[in-house]
């Protein structure tokens, strides 16, 4: 990776940019309904979103949520974390989740967690290669 990137927390400011990326995880929604999820999101006070730039482009995001939880106290758990698809398989997803780690660690986090989809074996890989394990499973309802 021989591009120079940056990396900073995102807020309301970026939410254009920030939607187009969000609307590539979930394309059955419209760009306003992911705008209004993201203004929705925006109003959380444990929400954090972080971005990567290559120049001043947003190319990749993550959200993230603070919480805590008995088994292992102060945790991020990070969802939608989308690389923009022209520069994936360059290093800036590892990039982006070196620079919430060192972060997380700053804020006196004890861990980082996610949940992928079973089928995307791509992450899986990924994730495995920055060190995380697979804890549990993830169950949900659609109400």
């Amino acid at each position: 990776m021989s591009e120079i990137l940056s990396f900073r927390i995102l807020s309301l400011e970026s939410i254009d940019e920030i939607a187009v990326l969000g609307q590539q995880l979930n394309p059955t929604l419209t760009l306003q309904e992911t705008k209004d999820y993201l203004f929705q999101m925006f109003e959380f006070e444990h929400y954090t979103c972080f971005g990567v730039f290559k120049e001043s482009k947003l190319i990749g995001i993550s959200s993230a949520w603070t919480t805590v939880r008995l088994y292992c106290g102060k945790q991020l758990e990070v969802d939608n974390v989308i690389i923009d698809p022209t520069v994936q398989s360059q290093g800036i997803g590892k990039a982006l989740f070196e620079f919430i780690e060192s972060w997380s660690k700053d804020q006196d986090y004890q861990t980082i967690e996610l949940n992928t989809y079973i089928q995307n074996a791509k992450s899986h890989k990924f994730y495995f290669n920055l060190g995380y394990s697979i804890l549990g499973l993830h169950f949900w309802k659609k109400l």
